[in-house]
């Protein structure tokens, strides 16, 4: 946007030097990338090919070299011809520039969506941690490269103005999703967790051998399972609102992709659809009782766990099929549904 500002405001004789700014745009993509996987904790394949996704940029600059060398006179009769000699350059950049926009959209939102995919082994809600507003952000950075289709420059760089303020006041509002949850976990259940392992995005463990080198033999399976469910049958972690799966698997001493194993193996579930199974079963244990039958509807939702009304109907509509006042009707209970 500086370079812009400049090629619009500063003197023609320092035009040549303002194509050290040429490349910048091939920048955009890989940063949006990158943002994406800090946020959403996927960072193992950025650590091993970090640099290729600057090749095309560096691939630019060495191109370009030659021209800089040149005597200023001779810059500036390229820049009086309309870069004459140069028009390969300026395809190749540009073919770079639209091909870079459109794969980084698409592989940030592949990430958005395998965050979505994690976010259900790893929390017991997802409101907070889901990162819609990311995804409005990647679908601006999709109209920001529509705009560059267009080549007009106007119409891009407001749209880049208007997106770095989006992007700067979501990403400031944001809290830490995977990282606030260890140190929550930490302060509240002692020292320390056990780390988390994240499905790698680029890899994906998508098959049915996912498990395969765990090291985790049926017996155990069988014996965590059911430590874990008189867990929740006694100690009622569920009640949590914020409860994790490494909070949990800290209370049960065992490591967290143990604990995901037998949830996803034995219970059919992620670890939100089980936590949100056993609030549901609580609630209807709840409603059931005459002396809680003057409380709310959302007022026993929330003794059960959820933290929001959204996710109460949601979730109690997916697990049984009826909204929460079709399932009291049902019953004949009578209880106020609150607001």
């Amino acid at each position: 946007m500086a370079f812009y500002y400049l090629s619009l405001t500063v003197d023609p004789y320092y035009y040549p030097y303002l194509l050290a700014g040429y490349p910048f745009p091939l920048f955009h993509g890989p940063f949006l990338y990158f943002y994406t996987a800090s946020l959403t904790n996927q960072h193992s394949y950025l650590r091993r090919h970090f640099a290729w996704h600057f090749f095309p940029a560096l691939l630019i600059y060495l191109i370009l070299i030659p021209f800089f060398f040149r005597s200023h006179s001779e810059r500036l009769v390229v820049f009086a011809n309309q870069g004459k000699g140069y028009e390969w350059v300026f395809l190749l950049q540009r073919i770079l520039v639209l091909g870079s926009g459109v794969v980084y959209t698409i592989i940030s939102l592949w990430l958005l969506r395998m965050h979505t995919r994690n976010v259900l082994h790893e929390f017991s809600q997802k409101e907070k941690v889901n990162l819609i507003w990311l995804r409005y952000i990647i679908y601006g950075v999709g109209v920001v490269w529509l705009g560059v289709f267009s080549g007009n420059d106007f119409i891009i760089f407001s749209l880049v103005a208007l997106f770095v303020l989006a992007l700067g006041y979501f990403g400031i509002k944001q809290v830490g999703i995977f990282t606030q949850a260890s140190v929550a976990g930490s302060d509240a259940m002692g020292d320390s967790l056990p780390a988390i392992k994240f499905e790698d995005p680029m890899t994906g463990d998508r098959t049915k051998g996912k498990y395969l080198k765990s090291g985790l033999s049926s017996e155990m399976q069988t014996e965590i399972h059911g430590r874990l469910l008189a867990a929740m049958e006694d100690q009622k972690f569920f009640l949590n609102p914020e409860l994790t799966l490494a909070q949990l698997a800290d209370h049960l001493a065992v490591q967290p992709n143990h604990l995901s194993q037998v949830i996803n193996s034995m219970e059919s579930k992620t670890f939100y659809d089980f936590i949100n199974a056993w609030r549901i079963r609580e609630f209807k244990k709840m409603v059931s009782l005459p002396q809680n039958q003057k409380y709310t509807l959302l007022a026993l939702a929330f003794e059960c766990g959820f933290n929001s009304k959204t996710a109460f109907y949601r979730n109690f509509k997916e697990a049984t099929g009826q909204s929460p006042t079709q399932y009291l009707h049902d019953q004949q209970i009578q209880i106020p549904a609150g607001s």
